[in-house]
């Protein structure tokens, strides 16, 4: 997967966490974002890639 990929569905799972019916749903969403977050610093750090400050 491409980066972009990776944080289109970051955004999108963090989008709907926020805006979760209930509780549940609101912690799988989280859940999501998380891998998502671990998934793209792999990927940054396999292409040595650096956040601007």
């Amino acid at each position: 997967m491409d980066l972009a990929y990776l944080l289109s569905r970051h955004q999108n799972a963090l989008t709907r966490a926020g805006t979760a019916a209930c509780i549940s749903s609101r912690a799988a969403h989280r859940a999501f974002a998380a891998g998502y977050a671990e998934r793209i610093a792999a990927y940054r750090q396999a292409h040595a890639m650096t956040v601007a400050a």
